[in-house]
């Protein structure tokens, strides 16, 4: 086949990677919110009103990655007028970063918005608060899904013409991976903290502030893995490269992309799960708050530390070897 022929076939297998993919995380999320609403409308019927409208507005927020998914599926499949060798790296890397990021994302949105219906259930005068804490916590979870749109979209529009081939293929192949990746934990972690202010809330509606307060800090922590992802798919973007046929200067790069997007997955769980259990516990003993907070930075700190190893080891790939 001739380049052009290559170039048409890397749009559309990078469409069926960002819709494919990108369709995975929302679908779960929004079955887990509609699973746990009819589960709160079974025990509390007469609040089945209340109940319903957060699960539809915790099942759109969760929708988001994939519409995002869609959006850059679409752009590919009718825009797609790049005539560049590069073209062909370009598209796929493009559908493995919205698709990737789009997992975590979907799902972790959806663990709030369940926890808000449940909490509805059990406390329907504070329903207001169960709200905005779900819509912030849901929000906040689709934060990375925005990190790998943004690297799609640089790799769709940016112009690649001055960059040699080789090795700027594993470069860009190795950017879409790195920030696609590297959502997936962060996301996760971060709906496990917000689901568990949604249980803090409900169970103990005065400390509201405090849990509020603390989810929002764990997140936080939780997110900076996907951050890391994000830096190392742009400087793998932005990086000038000398032409050179080796094989070992492009694997590198690719390898920077894998080591940062697989090693910022677990870290971004992990530190979700320490705040989340610490929210929780905030909501059975809020006079704890100063001792628990402590606790929860101190356990994702660590926690954290295996996420700067893989940036480090990124860094040396992509500048050292």
């Amino acid at each position: 086949m001739d380049t052009a022929s290559w170039i048409n076939l890397a749009a559309i297998l990078g469409a069926s990677f960002a819709m494919g993919l990108g369709a995975i995380g929302a679908a779960v999320g929004e079955g887990y919110t509609a699973s746990n609403a009819n589960e709160a409308i079974s025990r509390c019927p007469a609040k089945s009103g209340d109940i319903l409208k957060n699960m539809l507005m915790g099942q759109a927020v969760a929708e988001t990655s994939a519409i995002f998914s869609l959006m850059i599926a679409m752009m590919m499949l009718f825009t797609s007028d790049r005539t560049d060798t590069l073209a062909i790296f370009i598209y796929l890397s493009a559908g493995l970063s919205m698709g990737c990021g789009a997992i975590g994302a979907g799902i972790g949105s959806g663990l709030p918005a369940a926890a808000c219906c449940q909490g509805i259930c059990r406390q329907p005068a504070i329903k207001d608060k169960l709200t905005t804490n779900m819509l912030v916590g849901a929000s906040i979870s689709q934060t990375t899904a925005i990190y790998s749109l943004a690297i799609a979209l640089m790799l769709l529009y940016l112009n690649f013409s001055g960059y040699p081939v080789a090795p700027t293929w594993a470069a860009i192949m190795g950017a879409g991976l790195s920030v696609g990746l590297a959502a997936i934990g962060p996301a996760l972690g971060e709906g496990v903290a917000a689901k568990s202010a949604c249980e803090g809330i409900a169970r103990t509606p005065q400390a509201f502030s405090r849990v509020t307060n603390v989810m929002l800090l764990g997140m936080a922590v939780a997110e900076s893995t996907g951050v890391y992802g994000l830096l190392v798919s742009m400087i793998l973007i932005f990086k000038k490269y000398q032409p050179t046929d080796e094989i070992s200067a492009a694997i590198a790069l690719l390898a920077a992309g894998l080591c940062m997007g697989i090693g910022a997955i677990g870290p971004g769980i992990g530190e979700g799960m320490t705040a989340g259990s610490a929210i929780r516990a905030i909501g059975r003993h809020e006079e704890e708050t100063g001792i628990l907070t402590r606790t929860m930075l101190i356990g994702q700190a660590v926690a954290e530390s295996t996420g700067i190893y893989a940036l480090v080891i990124a860094f040396v790939l992509i500048f050292v070897v």
